[in-house]
């Protein structure tokens, strides 16, 4: 076999034109390893010596299988498998103490067509988002901060050994991590375990680091490379939601074209992970609630894959300490403070303000920058002014925050930062700028379009209202939990209290009722205009009621949690094949549901028919006659409506496949495709309702005629019921109980009219986006960085005392 692989290689070699000593520069791998594989005077071959030979000779993925298959059956194959899926190199190729090149991923085996394309696109998707949010960033403006790091602390770090993945025996080289932001790939790709933690404290600039590492590994070109794709870990719950299957629900809420099924059955998104063609890049372990990090360290330490983790270094020191173990394989690095030096070539190159004096701008005394002046007194003076601006502007977060507020606006003096007396202590200048963030960026020129090709509109410009609205969501997702930073636009409503919730929705309903009565009765009926104002003044609050009763039911049973995204199977097939134990007993509850609100319902109306009858012909309502007809329409009208509304609530449930955020991968076009279903909702039950109470009441009727006395259910009366009940009912489910519904009820119309969010907070929210305030993920908006999340939300409730701050129970370690 040694001579096959000789033979080979010097073909392959040829074939390349390249001389063995230049191959040997390329690779790494020494001239005499070289020959002597040629030769075939070394029988001991490492795969990981192979692979880097083949990339230095720029091999195709056949003559890379040629060159795996070529080592099948040799004596050393197997015994060097661990250093092959490590990408160990030969010994032979490096003094002893030098630090071993970046190893290079094993030539996998070939993966079927469709799931490399399927990679391939999400690469291309990939790189394009994060190009994206680094230019949204402005990352190169005028370049990136730097970002340099040091060995992380031994004890956070597993031993270099199993960093290296080397047999028993086999001793361990020195793996050099040195780099800073531009050389971030080649430093990753020297850890032979593909396994790397990095920390640094708030701000330091691990999120710039990360979707640099994401763009940079793409670049490298390498055959199967995985794909780098970037998550935010913080929303993982280990206790509930494996590993693997978060990472799919990922890939599915913000790739949906990762929806489509793969030759074996599973989506794409799933053949993917299990293929191991991802490459998690998981930020923010920090933000994963605190007494759920152990638990989560343990489940990244039963995988073995390559993973990128990034973390506050405390948090994830402790999490380390809890479980007894750091991430195992894993080396780790931790960023370090920018410094003078990084910022005097970064802020005067910032400050672009033109002067407005035309003489001063043909000056020469005139300094270049406002920031000369502060820098030269940072590097001349000690004092505690001095010193508590240079611990501040030592992570790129505040050199950015500093950068917004006084590069940005010429009528700003930097200066005013040394003031002893403003800004005592550094918790005072980090206040200062947190608070002036928002105010700048909404001084700023608004973007021409936002993302649905729409003009911003003028309030989103003034900086008091948008940091208002912007605090009161910060505040809005402390409430919700204090670790929360998915900012969901289905969830908005959740800021309200669920007796303002099931008040608001009563009123909506009350709406949609009297208004399908009255427009039913000018098609339908005889009435007179007056009659028909006056019961459909009287029915639409009777039905709001009902309503109500079933909004607090199913908002209380499901604990509190939004209605969320859902779509509508239409066929026979989809719904007969969702109808397994759990869907049984989802429609089993929502027919209780829907039965006990229908009869409400029906009681309601019975009466409300009653009185206003009674009102029009000025006859009392306490009259025996009246009594009694108002007693047999409340039984005819309860089971009509009861009967109704649980077969169609019940079948509802069915037909509907909740938490369809695979729909669209932002929030914007997630909005639209849930308009979209409760479209498709409403087209379903509007026609459902109309038949079930027109034929259910005639039914009724038939059945008890002769039992309560003769009954009246003439076909004018059976469709204007139907009618009403149909479009009106159809009406109220659709905003009561979907998504869609609470973000038109609640956040469109309620909220904006108490002045919580602006009258169309989409665009709101899409223009907060685009200046720099929000960032998106996915499906969701999150701020900027969460310590401005958490500023405006303190900032929102020291201005209204009468929001309480939240408070949560203390959090459930484990102690296994």
């Amino acid at each position: 076999m040694a001579e096959e692989l000789g033979t080979l290689l010097r073909k392959l070699r040829d074939e390349a034109n390249l001389t063995q000593e230049e191959v040997a520069e390329r690779s790494g791998v020494s001239v005499r390893t070289i020959r002597r594989l040629e030769s075939g005077g070394s029988t001991n071959h490492r795969m990981g010596t192979v692979n880097l030979l083949a990339d230095a000779l720029g091999l195709e993925e056949g003559n890379r299988l040629r060159l795996a298959a070529s080592l099948t059956g040799s004596s050393t194959a197997s015994h060097d498998a661990g250093a092959h899926d490590a990408g160990a190199h030969d010994a032979g190729a490096h003094g002893p103490g030098l630090p071993a090149p970046a190893p290079v991923p094993p030539a996998w085996p070939p993966v079927h067509d469709a799931l490399a394309d399927a990679a391939q696109e999400l690469a291309t998707e990939v790189r394009r988002r994060w190009r994206r949010e680094e230019a949204q960033r402005r990352v190169h403006d005028p370049f990136p901060l730097p970002v340099r790091w040091e060995p992380a602390p031994a004890v956070l770090t597993d031993l270099a050994e199993n960093i290296q993945r080397l047999g028993p025996g086999e001793t361990a080289r020195e793996v050099d991590l040195d780099g800073d932001l531009r050389s971030m790939a080649e430093v990753y790709l020297r850890i032979p375990s593909g396994r790397l933690v990095i920390l640094g404290r708030a701000g330091s600039g691990k999120s710039i680091l990360t979707i640099r590492l994401v763009l940079d590994l793409l670049e490298t070109p390498a055959p199967h490379r995985r794909v780098p794709v970037l998550f935010s870990i913080g929303s993982w719950d280990p206790s509930t939601t494996a590993l693997r299957d978060w990472l799919i629900g990922r890939l599915l809420r913000d790739h949906p074209h990762l929806d489509r099924r793969s030759s074996g059955g599973a989506t794409l998104a799933a053949a993917l992970v299990d293929a191991d063609l991802i490459l998690p890049v998981l930020d923010g372990f920090d933000e994963i609630a605190e007494g759920l990090r152990r638990e989560a360290l343990d489940a990244l330490n039963a995988t073995s894959s390559p993973l990128v983790l990034t973390s506050r270094r405390d948090e994830y020191a402790e999490a380390v300490r809890a479980a007894h173990a750091p991430l195992v394989w894993a080396g780790g690095i931790e960023l370090t403070d920018l410094t003078l030096e990084d910022l005097a070539d970064y802020l005067p190159r910032t400050s672009r303000a033109v002067p407005s004096d035309a003489s001063a701008a043909n000056r020469t005394d005139v300094p270049r920058s406002t920031w000369d002046a502060v820098l030269t007194e940072l590097r001349t003076r000690q004092s505690p002014a001095h010193t508590n601006l240079a611990a501040v502007l030592t992570t790129p977060l505040m050199v950015i925050l500093a950068r917004t507020l006084y590069s940005e606006a010429p009528d700003r003096d930097p200066a005013e930062l040394l003031d002893a007396t403003r800004f005592p202590s550094v918790k005072s200048l980090d206040e200062h700028l947190l608070a002036g963030f928002v105010p700048a960026v909404y001084r700023r020129r608004a973007p021409e379009r936002d993302a649905a090709g729409r003009q911003p509109r003028a309030p989103y410009a003034d900086p008091a209202r948008a940091e208002r609205w912007l605090g009161y969501l910060a505040h809005h997702l402390v409430r919700l939990d204090r670790e929360r930073q998915d900012l969901a636009w289905w969830q908005l409503g959740d800021s309200l209290s669920r007796s303002t919730r099931t008040m608001v929705f009563v009123l909506a309903t009350a709406v949609n009722i009297t208004l399908a009565q009255w427009l039913g009765g000018l098609l339908l009926t005889p009435l007179s205009i007056g009659e028909l104002l006056l019961q459909g003044s009287l029915m639409g609050p009777a039905a709001g009621l009902a309503f109500g009763v079933v909004y607090a039911m199913a908002d209380r049973s499901g604990g509190g949690a939004a209605f969320e995204p859902a779509r509508i199977r239409l066929t026979l097939r989809a719904a007969h094949g969702s109808l397994g134990r759990r869907p049984l007993r989802t429609f089993t509850a929502r027919f209780a549901q829907g039965l006990i609100g229908g009869t409400f319902m029906g009681i309601g109306c019975a009466c409300a028919l009653t009185l206003g009858r009674a009102l029009a012909a000025g006859t009392s309502v306490t009259d025996p006659r009246t009594v009694e007809g108002t007693l047999i329409n409340m039984l005819v009208l309860g089971l009509t409506f009861g009967s109704a509304a649980g077969l169609v609530f019940g079948l509802m449930a069915a037909l509907e496949v909740p938490v369809d955020v695979t729909a669209a991968a932002t929030p914007l076009s997630l909005l639209s495709s849930n308009r979209t279903t409760a479209g498709r909702q409403f087209l379903i039950l509007a026609p459902a309702f109309t038949l079930a109470i027109a034929f259910g009441g005639y039914l009724i009727v038939h059945l008890l005629q002769g039992t309560v006395g003769p009954l009246n259910w003439g076909v004018q009366d059976s469709l204007f019921i139907g009618a009403v009940g149909g479009l009106g009912g159809a009406a109220s489910y659709v905003l009561a109980f979907t998504a869609w519904g609470h973000w038109i009820v609640l956040a469109r119309v309620w909220l904006p009219l108490v002045g919580r969010l602006p009258w169309d907070p989409a665009a709101f929210l899409d223009d907060a986006y685009h200046r720099g305030a929000l960032r998106q993920t996915g499906a969701v908006y999150q701020f900027r960085h969460v310590r401005l999340q958490h500023h405006l939300g303190r900032t929102f409730r020291r201005r209204h005392r009468d929001f309480a701050p939240a408070t949560f129970p203390p959090p459930s370690t484990s102690t296994s």
